[in-house]
């Protein structure tokens, strides 16, 4: 099987500047990606995402998201389920101002002690969201997690990496898109997987068609009915880019 990168959480903020609580949210957000989990979370760039930044939505597919909204009306948690899948789990700034009596933030552009406080509190929320979700395995073609009786089957699949946030921007998974029956289709982790295959020097046929489409299902769905065309245009991009390299 082929890997994608290290399993990390996705943070979706909000970020809505006509409340406080949208100031919240990416602040929040941010003291969690540079201060308490750098190495196990990146940030979804929310406009980016609505905007159809492939990239991001691969990933909020296939990793598990914490959807981080300033008040009831769960912009971020509702983008994410629209345009990828159900967060794995979901912040409310209102909520956890409520619910540990803090007082009600002011400002917008700069907060005030109270609004500090709140960033601090999700900021712990979302960390501890966090490690739940690391504690979990999840399942990229199913877009959930694994039961726990088969978890012990997938310890040490991660490796560290080294501090610091990161944003996907668009380059969260590597994804090609491909021409099929004459529609585009976004294949994740097709890069990467014919480089890999290149690496090991399988040449494009039949017998390497059959173990580079197992990889590309694991990643991707592919209805039974439309497999022969996919891995006719999988071969088809797999042939060309193995010439591409040889030639160079």
């Amino acid at each position: 099987m082929v890997d994608l990168p290290k399993k990390k959480v996705g943070i979706v903020a909000c970020s809505g500047e006509e409340l406080p609580e949208g100031t919240v949210t990416r602040l929040a957000a941010l003291k969690v990606l540079e201060q308490l989990r750098p190495n196990d979370t990146v940030t979804i760039c929310l406009p980016l995402f609505l905007a159809g930044g492939e990239g991001d939505r691969a990933f909020a597919r296939f990793y598990p998201t914490i959807a981080v909204d300033g008040c009831e009306l769960l912009c971020a948690a509702r983008a994410t389920e629209m345009y990828s899948s159900k967060p794995a789990a979901s912040v409310m700034v209102q909520n956890l101002i409520t619910k540990n009596g803090l007082t009600q933030p002011e400002g917008k552009r700069r907060l005030n002690a109270a609004g500090l406080q709140a960033v601090d509190v999700t900021a712990e929320q979302i960390a501890d969201l966090v490690d739940e979700l690391l504690d979990q395995h999840w399942d990229r073609r199913a877009g959930g997690f694994i039961k726990s009786e088969v978890t012990h089957e997938l310890q040490g699949e991660t490796t560290a990496e080294p501090a610091g946030a990161t944003c996907l921007c668009g380059s969260g998974i590597p994804i090609q898109k491909v021409i099929i029956e004459g529609q585009e289709i976004t294949i994740v982790g097709l890069p990467l997987i014919f480089q890999q295959f290149r690496e090991a020097g399988k040449i494009p046929g039949d017998t390497t068609l059959g173990e580079m489409m197992d990889n590309v299902k694991i990643y991707n769905p592919v209805p039974a009915d439309t497999e022969q065309v996919y891995s006719a245009a999988i071969l088809r991009e797999y042939s060309a880019f193995w010439n591409k390299e040889t030639a160079q």
